[in-house]
């Protein structure tokens, strides 16, 4: 059985991160460029993305070029650590929300990149 979150639009969750984001004194271009840095998407690709309520599932099939350094994004997220996911959809999905915490709690962007 597929998790809901799999068909759930990105539109849906979006506006969370940036809520997160920035009641913490960040900002939507930060969540844009954590999005863009691990999906390959450009920000026209991101924009049609939400406009169009592509879902998750899609948006990570659709998605130009994971970010061969992803493996690198390590830690818990929801109780759970993200290198330890086995299906690996969800595993996307929680890389992304580890990147968006990350952000959130104002860590160096170069670090957050794993650059």
């Amino acid at each position: 059985m597929a998790h809901r979150i799999f068909t759930t639009p990105v539109a849906a969750v979006y506006p969370h991160y940036v809520a997160k984001a920035e009641r913490t004194g960040h900002d939507k271009a930060e969540v844009d460029e954590v999005i863009r840095w691990l999906t390959g998407y450009d920000q026209n690709g991101i924009d049609r993305a939400l406009a169009e309520q592509t879902d998750f599932e899609t948006f990570f099939a659709e998605a130009p070029a994971m970010n061969p350094n992803a493996p690198l994004i390590t830690g818990l997220i929801c109780g759970i650590r993200v290198e330890q996911i086995d299906d690996p959809l969800m595993q996307r999905i929680r890389w992304l929300d580890k990147l968006v915490d990350e952000v959130a709690r104002g860590k160096k962007m170069t670090s957050i990149l794993r650059g």
